[in-house]
């Protein structure tokens, strides 16, 4: 899956003030990740505010993106959730529409054991026409993916090509990095860990803060392919303090805001989550001053 390696970027899900979805922005924001370098989007991660969505407007999304993306970059799902039986339905559903692949999260909320996620993923991997990128959050999620059931899914299904890492756990990284058949790729799911993950091993990043900055983390994410990593970690100081507010009141509440500022659509949110508070508004406006 080469189509994988480098910078991917989990795409936000744009509203308006009544908190319909605003395709025209989601456009001009897939157009600015395209023409900033970013190697390929995530639509409907768990950025894109996606358990908040029906499921026709997922469908919306999907097929707007791929239309709008007419195959300049690749694109990759993301189908996931707590209700295993509820996700094959919608994978034996899903019109592939030029994806190239599934992101799926983990289970949420349920605290599956080892043997839990395993079977759920089992049942997904059986299910999908396309391969199938792991989703570990343990922050989201309440539990965590261990390397040894990452290692077990990546070998004993072929379709399982990936996994997103966002455990924050180096252990770990290593781990499944010493052990992952040679083809499985680790990606990064933490934009502030990405050049130490890379260094390590990891294929790339799945990136929130590249919604807003995306030149600067598709050259931050090259960089580090090519082993530079003097030059990459330039903009890896100079993109932390933008990505720390971009998350200290919940995601995507902080880089939409940031994108508003940048005219590209409203800091619309739809709840539970709420915009940031004005105090974070004046630190990341600050912040983006010197950026």
């Amino acid at each position: 899956m080469n189509e994988l390696q480098g910078a991917g970027v989990a795409l936000v899900t744009p509203f308006n003030t009544d908190n319909t979805i605003d395709f025209d922005t989601l456009g001009k924001l897939i157009d600015y990740q395209i023409e900033g370098g970013i190697d390929y989007l995530v639509s409907l991660g768990t950025t894109g505010e996606t358990a908040t969505l029906t499921a026709e407007e997922r469908k919306q999304v999907w097929a707007f993106t791929s239309k709008h993306v007419n195959k300049r970059i690749p694109l990759v799902a993301g189908v996931g959730g707590n209700h295993t039986l509820e996700i094959v339905q919608q994978l034996q559903e899903f019109e592939v529409l030029d994806y190239i692949a599934i992101l799926s999260v983990s289970p949420y909320y349920n605290k599956p054991t080892q043997e839990g996620i395993y079977l759920h993923y089992k049942a997904i991997a059986e299910a999908s026409k396309l391969p199938i990128i792991l989703y570990n959050v343990p922050g989201r999620t309440g539990s965590n993916m261990s390397p040894a059931t990452t290692v077990r899914l990546a070998k004993d299904f072929k379709n399982i090509v990936a996994t997103k890492e966002a455990s924050g756990s180096f252990a770990q990284f290593s781990e499944i990095l010493r052990d992952k058949p040679e083809d499985f790729l680790l990606i990064s799911g933490d934009d502030p860990i990405t050049l130490p993950m890379m260094a390590m091993g990891a294929a790339g990043l799945i990136s929130v803060v590249g919604n807003a900055y995306p030149t600067k983390v598709a050259a931050l994410t090259h960089l580090c392919q090519e082993g530079n990593f003097v030059e990459a970690r330039k903009i890896h100081e100079e993109l932390l303090k933008i990505i720390d507010l971009c998350f200290v009141e919940g995601n995507p509440a902080g880089v939409k805001f940031i994108l508003e500022q940048k005219g590209m659509g409203k800091d619309e949110v739809r709840l539970p989550l709420v915009p940031v508070s004005e105090k974070t508004q004046n630190a990341i406006i600050a912040e983006m001053k010197n950026l």
